[in-house]
């Protein structure tokens, strides 16, 4: 029997990896794939962490110092593999979880091979970004060309046409609206939620450096103190057809889960008429979309930056004491059932590599209690 099982290789599974070795266990790390970091490898190329370097390294070993403040997709791969190297984790890859159940003793875990494996504690970490969310509208079938999850999108070539819809205006449509404007597409933005926006830096630090306020103040006040600075730095961007959300970004993402825009030079475009602000999809009719607002334009290219879902339920069964009611962890860093964790499955204000760094010592100190009275 396994002390440990850790499912997935991504960053927080190299993270709780080597805070269990710290603890002086050896965890079983199983991965689907092939590869440590699987999701930073199929990622967009042109993506960047939207967070600092200082604030986005996993427990134990910086990024290099000649590595930008913002590091690029390539440089992640690149130090999650050092990581993986650096404390000695040897993930099993080609390891796909089916069933995962409580046992005497700690966990049962079925791959999908059909292999069982028992361990005395088990802890998910296979992230918020696992399964595409593909939202759909009446008429979808009858589009003539592509439609794409921005999973599947890695550069301008992946969408042929002149007319591009983005559909989404979280940080990866915004980024990929510019991706394509900058390769001479016509783009179009559809947004159906009020919104926030937030500068990438402000006053010369990266605008994650701000949560001090969020330690001092309920986040509520901490918004309140930051809305006058945010409104002279972004501007009324309500006059180019974006709602203003009327909650703040941090109460945004604490209540509804949405992480606001970090503008990385959406606005800029949208001002300058390069991309075009549409409200929320109504019908769609061939190449022809409608808009909520009974307007319509025809579209050569599709591309849904719909976000993510995360649905545990195939893996663990329903759970009503662990799992909410779409599968989503109730928590994350806390022991949901005896032997059972699961690391960094809500978005935070301030970036999931920063929520790892912190979730995966806690877990890892946990996991060595429970399995204290093991060892004696």
């Amino acid at each position: 029997m396994e002390d440990v099982i850790v499912i997935g290789a991504g960053p927080a599974g190299l993270a709780l990896g080597a805070c269990l070795n710290a603890e002086g266990l050896s965890p079983l790390i199983l991965e689907r794939e092939a590869c440590v970091g699987s999701a930073w490898h199929r990622h967009y190329r042109r993506l960047a962490l939207h967070t600092d370097k200082k604030r986005s390294s996993l427990p134990g070993l910086p990024f290099p110092d000649d590595a930008p403040r913002y590091v690029p997709r390539t440089q992640v791969v690149a130090y999650l593999e050092r990581y993986a190297e650096a404390f000695d984790l040897q993930p099993r890859f080609g390891a796909e979880v089916a069933k995962a159940e409580p046992s005497e003793g700690g966990w049962q875990v079925t791959l999908s091979s059909g292999e069982t494996l028992a361990s005395r504690a088990l802890v998910f970490a296979t992230g918020v970004s696992e399964t595409p969310h593909f939202a759909t509208w009446p008429g979808l079938e009858t589009f003539p060309g592509p439609v794409i999850h921005s999973r599947a999108y890695r550069a301008p070539g992946d969408l042929p046409g002149e007319r591009v819809l983005v559909v989404g205006f979280g940080n990866s449509g915004g980024e990929l609206a510019i991706d394509l404007s900058e390769a001479g597409r016509k783009v179009d933005i559809a947004v159906r939620s009020p919104v926030n926006l937030l500068p990438k830096e402000l006053f010369g630090r990266p605008i994650g450096n701000w949560e001090v306020l969020q330690r001092i103040f309920p986040y509520r006040v901490a918004d309140a103190i930051t809305a006058p600075i945010l409104r002279w730095k972004m501007g009324n961007y309500a006059r180019f057809g974006l709602r203003k959300s009327e909650k703040g970004p941090i109460a945004q993402v604490r209540e509804d889960g949405r992480i606001p825009l970090i503008d990385l030079g959406t606005l800029d475009l949208i001002r300058r008429g390069r991309i075009k602000v549409r409200p929320g999809l109504s019908r769609i009719e061939g190449a022809l979309v409608t808009f909520d607002d009974d307007t319509s334009a025809q579209y050569d290219a599709i591309l849904l930056a719909t976000g993510y879902t995360v649905d545990l339920r195939p893996i663990l069964g329903p759970m009503p004491n662990v799992l909410d009611d779409t599968g989503r962890p109730l928590t994350s860093g806390e022991e949901l059932a005896p032997g059972l964790w699961f690391c960094s499955y809500h978005t935070v204000p301030n970036g999931q590599l920063r929520e790892i760094s912190r979730q995966a010592p806690v877990i890892a100190r946990a996991v060595a209690g429970h399995l204290a009275p093991h060892a004696a």
